[in-house]
């Protein structure tokens, strides 16, 4: 307990800062795995509802926090090839970095994401075969381990992190977890067999890195905090451990996220809906919510 409680400690001080109000508007997706659109790429399924919820949420002016895990960059060698396969997407979120409106925290499958170095060799710029030239991708974008948004009004803090800090495997050992992801989990994932060392598959694993993030909440006067990681969406009630976690981008034929806006959270889905007519559509589903900040704010 007392390793992820360090660690927790540590993203939460050299956190970013992002003032915001109750006008503000933030949509936070985690674990996205975007990949090779191969077998195994499981955001593959789910880029459609991806790309138009983020394209929704580009045209009402939100602001895009994206909570680790984005790229799947243990099953990839590299970013080239998931940058092609999913194109359209970066070319979304590039207008979101454009207008200063994306943030990103690195999770443990982009964990190479903690090296300004390799962020500014590997995003800043795409290579575009049309004009033989490399164009601007995501110039000058940083990752951080966690960000907290503050209210500018009543200091309000909500801390947002990826959430293997209390999963000491995949934590410590992400490089040996990657190793072993991609030379056997990668091939056995294509025939349905899960890797046991991820929470997101393994429940006993799932319970315990909850139960150390709960404990490190508590201890810190119940701080509003939101991680991904899990893969299990969560939203308390006020008065509960103020323990969020915005699922993942990877459901069976759905996409989680939270929801800030008018001062108020709320846990979204969007999903794959069939017209009386048989034409399917992407709607956006309210699962929780919307609850104000302030209830769950601690004097």
């Amino acid at each position: 307990m007392f390793s992820s409680r360090k660690r927790l400690d540590k993203a939460y001080k050299n956190a970013k800062v992002i003032d915001f109000d109750d006008d503000s508007k933030f949509i936070l997706f985690s674990d996205c795995h975007r990949g090779d659109n191969s077998f195994a790429d499981d955001f593959a399924n789910n880029r459609n509802i991806y790309f138009h919820a983020l394209k929704h949420y580009y045209a009402e002016g939100f602001q895009y926090c994206e909570l680790g895990d984005g790229d799947e960059l243990w099953e990839n060698l590299s970013f080239n090839a998931i940058f092609n396969a999913h194109k359209n997407v970066y070319m979304l979120m590039k207008l979101f970095h454009k207008a200063n409106r994306l943030h990103m925290i690195w999770g443990n499958h982009d964990m190479v994401y903690r090296d300004p170095d390799y962020v500014k060799k590997h995003l800043s710029t795409f290579f575009d075969p049309k004009t033989g030239e490399n164009i601007e991708l995501f110039g000058n974008i940083s990752y951080h381990e966690g960000i907290v948004l503050k209210h500018c009004m009543n200091g309000q803090e909500l801390f947002l992190t990826h959430g293997h800090q209390a999963d000491w495997w995949n934590f410590l050992f992400w490089k040996w977890s990657r190793f072993m992801v991609r030379i056997l989990w990668k091939p056995l994932n294509v025939m349905g067999i899960a890797d046991p060392t991820s929470p997101a598959k393994n429940y006993k694993e799932l319970i315990k890195v909850e139960r150390r993030t709960k404990k490190w909440i508590a201890d810190n006067n119940n701080l509003l905090t939101i991680m991904g990681h899990t893969h299990r969406p969560r939203f308390p009630e006020p008065g509960d451990i103020a323990f969020f976690n915005d699922g993942s981008c990877v459901h069976p034929r759905s996409i989680t996220g939270i929801e800030i806006e008018n001062g108020a959270i709320s846990l979204i889905k969007w999903h794959i809906a069939t017209k009386d007519d048989g034409t399917l559509q992407i709607v956006r589903t309210l699962l929780e919510g919307p609850t104000k900040l302030q209830d769950y704010q601690t004097t």
